[in-house]
C-alpha cells in the first residue's frame, strides 16, 4: 500500500514491503538524537512536497536494516526507489539540500530531459 506524501514509522519487518513501492525515503533515528529530532520537521515538509514516502525506523527498536546497510551514524537517510538503493546521506541537512538530493535521484532515475 502506497503511502505516498506520507511520514510512517516503520519497524524491521515492514521495511522491504515498504521501501520496494515507489519513492521512499528512509530515516534512520532515535528519540536521543538531537540531530535526528532536528530533522524531523524537515522531513515532515518535504513528505508533503514531493511524490516520495517517509520511513522512519528507530534504530534502538529497529537496527537490523541499519546494521545490513552498515550505518554507523544517525540521522542516515536511505532513497529507495521500487525497492533499488538510489543514494544516502548522514547528518541532519537542511530542507534545500534535502530536496535537491531527491530531485537529483529522481533525475537520474527519469533520465535528463524528463518531466515528471
Amino acid at each position: 500500500m502506497s503511502r505516498v506524501g506520507e511520514v510512517v514509522s516503520i519497524s524491521d519487518s515492514q521495511y522491504e514491503a515498504t521501501v520496494g513501492e515507489g519513492w521512499v525515503l528512509v530515516d534512520f533515528w532515535a528519540p536521543w538524537c538531537g540531530p535526528c529530532k532536528a530533522l524531523g520537521p524537515v522531513l515532515e515538509q518535504v513528505a508533503g512536497e514531493r511524490d516520495i514516502t517517509i520511513a522512519k525506523v528507530n534504530t534502538d527498536t529497529d537496527s537490523m536494516h541499519a546494521a545490513r546497510l552498515g550505518v554507523r551514524g544517525i540521522p542516515a537517510m536511505y532513497l529507495y526507489k521500487d525497492g533499488d538503493l538510489m543514494g544516502s546521506q548522514t547528518g541532519a541537512l537542511p530542507k534545500a539540500k534535502v530536496l535537491a538530493w531527491i530531485d537529483g535521484a529522481m533525475a537520474d532515475a527519469f533520465g535528463e530531459g524528463a518531466e515528471f
